[in-house]
């Protein structure tokens, strides 16, 4: 358990700043379990999103590589078709806000069927196969990309984010808990003390007052 905090002294002024820090404390560790489910939540759902197309993205590379294989096979190696691909220059990346995380959006401008860069001539139908396939990896690889950059990105907001409320919850609050504690035990104490102390002291008076009185009577009675 943590202690409270031996810099600070049993005053009012003092409580009433433990308190507010204490509530302080305590939002800010609402914030950060909130904001931890939300981003648990985003990374789920980010996770289902890239086990489905790391499947798609498999199977297509097979389909892709199968084909290109026949492709060599048939026509030779296919160096100088490729050399004919262009590079590619559409994609775009912009980022999107999940609770202050900022996770990339990335836009791959290419059309879903591409015309085919290579002469029909000298090539076949295995290889224009290959070359569609190979085109849907790179549509697919573009969005494999974001979710895995963004499902890094979201664990590691995730890890700080639980660092920082664990210290609220196990560290701060505790102590600022136990610094109530203690102010408001000393603050009591010297209530008690002050008051007890008033007592004697009305007491004191009490029984001087009452000591004039008797003497003051005493020296009426003999005059």
């Amino acid at each position: 358990m943590a202690g409270h905090d031996t810099n600070l002294f049993p005053t009012k002024g003092n409580l009433l700043q433990v308190r507010k820090s204490l509530q302080l404390a305590r939002m800010g560790f609402d914030l950060m379990d909130r904001k931890r489910n939300i981003l648990v939540r985003e990374l789920m759902l980010l996770i289902d999103r890239a086990k489905a197309l790391n499947e798609q993205i498999d199977k297509t590379y097979s389909k892709a590589y199968f084909a290109l294989q026949k492709a060599n096979i048939t026509l030779g190696i296919c160096e100088e078709v490729a050399r004919s691909v262009p590079v590619e220059e559409g994609l775009q990346i912009e980022f999107r806000s999940v609770m202050g995380v900022e996770l990339p959006t990335v836009t791959l401008e290419a059309a879903e069927e591409p015309t085919f860069t290579y002469g029909i001539e000298g090539t076949n139908s295995q290889l224009d196969n290959a070359y569609l396939s190979f085109h849907k990896v790179k549509l697919l690889t573009a969005q494999i990309a974001e979710i895995e950059n963004s499902i890094y990105r979201l664990a590691h907001a995730i890890k700080k984010t639980q660092g920082r409320a664990n210290a609220l919850k196990n560290i701060i609050i505790p102590r600022f808990e136990a610094s109530t504690r203690f102010i408001t035990a000393a603050l009591e104490e010297k209530e008690r003390e002050d008051f007890s102390r008033l007592k004697v002291i009305k007491s004191t008076k009490e029984k001087q007052q009452l000591a004039r009185e008797e003497e003051q009577q005493g020296q009426q009675s003999k005059e």
